[in-house]
């Protein structure tokens, strides 16, 4: 080398290590800055960040799966890591509140065991409540609590979810999903509150509160876009997971990033998590891990977040590779293209030494900048600053389940059903009635739970604690046959009420038109669709056939196409994916609590509607965002969707109800009270 460039090359070496080199403490014997909890957070980040090693940054930017370090914990010393996981279905084994404690404290001992001492973040899925755990209180997905509208409901629902995770020894949520969600082919789609964004960001924020105001760092989910790709542009094998948002620059804005800008700037929200769909505003569409635009420009400068962005489970090995076939992954490039993007902490299940190795080599190329490793790890320090894990590093367990949480669930689960027909006032039933129940969906918790409970994508049939729609209608009515097939005979006098719908399914495999899930069950390997199962029908068509009164309730993480057989319905019950506390149905059925949910997405009349949404240009739901009758006290909403089931509809209104819902949550009492006049004179 001339000696011009030598002199430079040993300039940047010498910089480099001035960065990486922990600053001395000096002659001082008094406690560290960062380890004094008097001390303002900011101070306590920078005194820490001056004392880290190279290794001691990049390790707080690693997060590992339980499965790769609870054989041997020495591996969180020797790594540094910042963070541990359990995926879907990952837990100890047994799988008790005690058992996830002591996992969790043995890794907290071997994250203290490094020098600087730096607690460790577990984090979890709670997305229903804390579901991994076998007892847990499961309330209703998002999609449910979403037909609620009471955002003090959706705030005490996940405060108590916080609870039960600390009750665990898990200080971190990677919830809510605050997705939009616009195509209900999607399989995520019980994961958003709803189809407008005003809804979300409302709701979506009352969940952020629930889980940080109660000690779990809560994480907005999955930025940006993700409710909102298109169908056939999926990835992984996945129709529309993981796609593509088509999309202009406003409608982006409008609809998928104001609910981040809730979260962020209204309710201070710690962790971000991005999507593993690209975005394509400008050109050619971008993955989202590798989107500077969007995580660093929008999120971080422009929205002025302050906490940390962590990668989703391997989403960075979907960037291009940049290396020759056969390269383990993540390649450097991809290590190099999201941390550069903006990514702060990187969610490396079983690859969390080799992504370490990588991104070792790019800062020390000057390829990723010291800057940017700075910046990412004072994010994660800051967060776990300001949730007191220095202070209180070891879990402690608790009771999970309790009879507090179960009662704050069921009354979840009826605010949460909506009733969408009900000829000659069926509903509320009588308790003297004979009922007759069938359908599949009845007298299944696994079912009726859904995804993400004990296992990622669910389990049908008997899998945790709790009620079934079922034992909530036997303990309401006096005379009660049930037969799933609907074989047993129907005597005269009947009221039917037929329990059908979805079994469990989570992201990708749930995409109608998707794979099966090969290691499901039977019943969840069947094709994923908008329309009513071929059995499910037949049931409905048998009951509704051979009773005088038939009620149908669909169970279900999105809608489900009846129009084919509405006519034979007396009344209908969107009941979504209501949990562990199926009484709560039971409670509306038969009055002990008055129908009141709203729809939080538009009810196609056929598959091949999707997607339809409020607002569109043409839009002729069956029943429009914001339907819903209710059986209690009444509003002027209220009273146009019941002349509207009386048959006094005039054309298009459809979009009066739902334009009307809309202008609620946007603020706009006045507007909606003028869009809902032509159904109230």
């Amino acid at each position: 080398m001339r000696p011009r460039l030598r002199l430079a090359a040993l300039g940047a070496v010498a910089a480099l290590t001035l960065a990486v080199i922990p600053a001395s403490a000096g002659t001082r014997m008094d406690t560290p800055a960062y380890l004094d909890a008097g001390q303002p957070v900011e101070r306590r980040v920078a005194d820490l960040l001056s004392r880290m090693t190279l290794a001691d940054k990049i390790g707080q930017m690693t997060q590992a799966e339980r499965a790769a370090v609870t054989g041997d914990p020495a591996l969180v010393t020797r790594w540094r890591l910042g963070s541990v996981l359990s995926g879907g279905g990952s837990a100890p084994t047994p799988n008790t509140p005690d058992s996830w404690a002591a996992m969790v404290g043995e890794l907290q001992k071997a994250a203290l065991a490094t020098p600087l001492k730096i607690p460790l973040l577990y984090g979890v899925d709670a997305v229903h409540g804390h579901g991994n755990v076998p007892g847990a209180t499961v309330f209703p997905h998002n999609l449910g609590l979403g037909a609620t509208r009471d955002s003090a409901l959706v705030e005490k629902v996940y405060r108590a979810t916080a609870g039960e995770m600390r009750a665990t020894g898990i200080p971190w949520d990677f919830a809510p999903c605050v997705c939009v969600t616009r195509d209900e082919r999607w399989g995520r789609s019980y994961e958003s509150f709803g189809e407008d964004p005003n809804l979300v960001a409302r709701l979506g924020g009352s969940a952020v509160d629930g889980l940080q105001r109660n000690g779990v760092v809560a994480t907005v989910k999955h930025f940006a876009g993700d409710g909102d790709t298109t169908y056939g542009t999926g990835d992984s094998g996945y129709p529309i997971d993981q796609g593509v948002t088509v999309t202009g620059r406003d409608d982006f804005e409008r609809l998928s990033l104001a609910p981040y800008t809730a979260a962020v700037q209204r309710h201070g929200v710690w962790s971000v998590m991005p999507s593993f769909s690209s975005a394509g505003l400008t050109g050619s569409p971008v993955k989202m891990h590798a989107n500077r635009e969007l995580i660093t420009g929008a999120l971080k400068e422009k929205l002025g977040f302050d906490g940390f962005v962590i990668s989703d489970w391997e989403a960075i090995h979907q960037l291009p590779p940049d290396a020759p076939a056969g390269t383990p992954e993540p390649t450097a490039a991809q290590v190099r293209a999201a941390v550069n993007a903006g990514v702060d902490m990187f969610m490396e299940p079983a690859t969390a030494a080799l992504f370490q190795e990588n991104l070792e080599a790019e800062v020390r190329a000057g390829r990723v900048p010291i800057d940017r490793i700075d910046d990412a790890v004072t994010r994660i320090l800051r967060v776990k600053f300001r949730l007191g894990l220095f202070e209180n590093p070891f879990p402690a367990s608790g009771p999970v389940g309790t009879a507090e949480h179960r009662a704050l669930a069921r009354d979840a689960v009826a605010a949460s059903q909506v009733l969408l027909k009900n000829t000659g006032g069926l509903l509320p039933l009588r308790r003297d009635a004979r009922i007759y129940v069938a359908g599949r969906n009845a007298d299944d918790i696994g079912s009726q739970s859904g995804g993400w409970t004990v296992d990622w994508q669910g389990r049908n049939g008997n899998t945790i604690p709790g009620t079934t729609i079922l034992d909530g209608i036997r303990s309401m009515a006096s005379s009660v046959t049930f037969s799933a097939d609907a074989s047993a005979p129907v005597q005269a006098g009947d009221v039917g009420v037929v329990v059908v719908g979805e079994t469990p399914y989570a992201e990708g495999f749930g995409d109608v038109g998707a794979t099966p899930w090969k290691h499901g069950t039977a019943e969840q390997r069947e094709p994923k669709s908008l329309d009513l199962q071929p059995s499910d029908r037949a049931v409905v068509d048998k009951v509704c056939g051979a009773v005088s009164s038939c009620v149908v309730l669909i169970v279900s993480g999105r809608p489900q196409v009846i129009t084919g057989q509405l006519g034979r319905i007396d009344a209908l019950v969107a009941s979504w994916l209501p949990g562990s506390e199926g009484a709560g149905v039971a409670d509306v059925l038969f009055g002990t609590k008055p129908f009141t949910g709203r729809l939080p997405v538009s009810w196609p009349s056929s598959a091949g509607q999707v997607p339809v949404n409020v607002g569109d240009e043409t839009y002729q739901p069956l029943f429009p965002y914001g339907w819903g009758l209710h059986t209690g006290d009444k509003d002027t909403r209220a009273h146009a969707v019941d002349r509207v089931a009386a048959g006094a509809a005039p054309a298009g209104w459809q979009s009066m109800i739902a334009d009307a819902e809309a202008a609620t949550e946007a603020g706009d009492p006045t507007r909606a009270e003028a869009l809902l006049s032509p159904l109230t004179p």
